[in-house]
């Protein structure tokens, strides 16, 4: 059965689809002795493929490996190398062909998977997949809760292009830094560090901690081991975890949360709910008629008790007699200065008091 160049160069371990295209650009892909194009089908049955100069192994007697590394910084994270610079493949001493899933920068460190089965690379990198990928990240300033909810909305980058929608949380204070938490479903260039210095917050260290099911574990830079059976078959699996299903989930969780609606009766069914209960009916056949007043008198109530009258007699008033009235005579004279000549009080001070009555 034909299939595509690509197809058959991943399935026999030579990396994941977009890689093995590479390759038959570069013209290192032959069908038959002819050089192949992109998008040519081959039959390995029939068809003589070969890899610069290597025919492909067929896919039965290919033996699938894989591999979980904790990549260290300042490693290249590729099968071979166009430099001095070390490989994450020399770090691992095992034949056969070896390609990572997933890369990390070369200041970047954390798990990788390293296998030379191309249908689950293809499925883990391809970005239609939306695959998982949690980091756990190093801030060099303390980010604010506008800063957080612009990089799980997505920031458009320098070249035009926006990223895709993230779980982005808070875990912890570091210094005047702050670690977070990073879950993503694409894997661009120097994404994070990017995204970073748009919205103001340098990024110091990147660690990765999953790939879909696969998880870093207890391993420490350089150290790397086999898959169980268990991990593969999750990894091929279909709950793999996605973006997509992460975001239902947090829309389910939601909806769960809010409150209830209280059950409905079949009298509150059978009530309007604009009906209100009405109050009794007010009796206004009694009018109270008031008195009318004068233009000086006041309403009595009931309340406050009338006052009797006073009525002082005359006779109980003492008489006065003829010589405790003061007379014209008996007054002091004036002195220029206002004084009187006694030396008492001033004459208008004098004519403020009271006049004295004699005692009996």
């Amino acid at each position: 059965m034909q299939e595509r160049l690509q197809k058959l160069l991943a399935q026999a371990g030579y990396g994941s689809r977009r890689s093995c295209e590479e390759y038959i650009i570069a013209g290192r892909v032959r069908v038959n002795g002819k050089t192949a194009t992109l998008g040519e089908k081959a039959d390995p049955s029939i068809d003589k493929v070969t890899l610069d100069g290597k025919l492909l192994p067929k896919t039965e007697a290919l033996t699938m490996t894989y591999v979980a590394l904790y990549k260290p910084r300042n490693v290249l994270s590729a099968a071979e190398g166009q430099d001095d610079r070390q490989t994450v493949r020399d770090l691992i001493p095992l034949s056969g062909h070896l390609y990572p899933v997933g890369r990390l920068d070369w200041d970047s460190e954390g798990l990788i998977l390293m296998t030379n089965d191309g249908e689950l690379t293809n499925k883990l990198t391809h970005p239609r997949y939306g695959h998982e990928k949690e980091y756990r990240v190093l801030l060099a300033r303390k980010p604010d809760e506008k800063q957080m909810e612009a990089w799980r909305r997505g920031v458009v980058l320098d070249d035009g292009d926006k990223t895709l929608p993230a779980d982005v949380s808070f875990l912890s204070t570091s210094g005047k830094g702050a670690w977070i938490r990073v879950v993503m479903g694409e894997g661009k260039k120097r994404q994070i560090r990017e995204v970073g210095r748009m919205l103001g917050l340098p990024v110091v260290k990147i660690i990765r901690l999953r790939i879909g099911t696969l998880k870093l574990g207890s391993l420490k830079p350089r150290q790397w081991r086999h898959l169980t059976e268990n991990e593969v078959e999750e990894l091929k699996g279909d709950k793999v975890p996605t973006m997509e299903r992460r975001f239902e989930r947090s829309r389910s969780d939601r909806s769960d949360r809010a409150p209830k609606e209280r059950a409905v009766s079949s009298e509150d069914a059978k009530r309007n709910p604009k009906d209100k209960p009405k109050r009794a009916p007010i009796d206004r056949s009694r009018k109270t008629v008031r008195p009318k007043l004068g233009p000086n008198e006041r309403p009595a109530t009931s309340e406050r008790p009338k006052r009797a009258p006073l009525i002082v007699s005359t006779s109980d008033r003492p008489k006065r007699g003829p010589a405790s009235q003061p007379t014209t005579t008996d007054r002091p004279k004036r002195s220029p200065g206002g004084r009187t000549e006694r030396g008492g009080r001033s004459d208008r001070t004098r004519s403020n008091t009271k006049p004295r009555t004699s005692r009996r």
